[in-house]
């Protein structure tokens, strides 16, 4: 009796099936990274359950409404700086970059698949924290705002991609998380993350425009008639211009 193998055919090349693999494989990689996953998911919402929340008591609907946006931009940060700066560092110590370089992987899939894992874990804390705001606290958001500070969450995670992909060209692996945290915790408090400017002092409330995380928190907070003033305009440009900025600069090590 003859047997007939019949051969299989390859599938096509798909540069965008590539892009997709890379960043459902982050996504699922640092989810399973309980170092990652966990105090990125978690501390935002323990923060905001403390002081959003509790201190913020039933009649703190304005500090609790407050609270959400500024912690929601708190939360997105840290997926992207330590997704990119941690993660960046450990694959370019491990020759993760020289073996991708190697292999038939569409130029940029690395950086759009951490890029969407950033936008991934935003959209995760974001739906969280909504969650405990619209259930625990004396949050009265119409569907419209929440929708619209999702996709400013969203879309803020570019500038510390952008920072936290120039840290990871700087360091090596063990000393990458040590430098992002130094970066992140006093941007956040800086920047107004945790309480208003006006409860700081002065000088604080003066230099606060300097850090990115402060741009984005005041375009979030004028979807609640909450910011310090400013135009959207010149926010949103300031944010182009700091990513613009590091991703030039970590290119330029990079490429080196």
């Amino acid at each position: 009796m003859n047997t007939v193998i019949a051969a299989r055919t390859p599938s096509p090349f798909s540069p965008l099936r590539c892009y997709w693999l890379e960043a459902k494989y982050e996504f699922l990689r640092l989810l399973r990274t309980p170092a990652f996953a966990l105090p990125a998911l978690t501390f935002p919402v323990l923060f905001y359950l403390l002081f959003g929340v509790l201190l913020a008591g039933p009649r703190g609907g304005g500090a609790s409404t407050y609270l959400l946006v500024t912690y929601g931009v708190f939360g997105i940060m840290g997926p992207a700086l330590f997704g990119f700066g941690v993660a960046m560092a450990l694959d370019r110590e491990l020759g993760l970059l020289k073996l991708k370089r190697a292999m038939p992987v569409p130029p940029g899939a690395m950086l759009m698949a951490k890029t969407l894992m950033a936008m991934m874990f935003g959209v995760i804390i974001t739906a969280m924290l909504m969650g405990v705001a619209l259930a625990l606290a004396s949050v009265q958001l119409a569907p419209g705002k929440l929708a619209l500070l999702a996709l400013i969450n969203v879309l803020g995670v570019l500038p510390f991609c952008a920072i936290g992909l120039y840290i990871g060209t700087l360091v090596g692996g063990q000393g990458a998380a040590a430098v992002v945290n130094l970066v992140y915790l006093p941007m956040a408090f800086l920047s107004g993350l945790w309480m208003p400017l006006s409860m700081l002092p002065e000088v604080v409330s003066r230099f606060a425009p300097l850090w990115p995380a402060y741009h984005l928190s005041q375009i979030a907070l004028k979807v609640i008639d909450a910011d310090a003033g400013g135009s959207l305009s010149m926010h949103v440009v300031v944010l182009l211009v700091f990513t613009a900025v590091f991703l030039f600069l970590a290119r330029r090590r990079l490429s080196s």
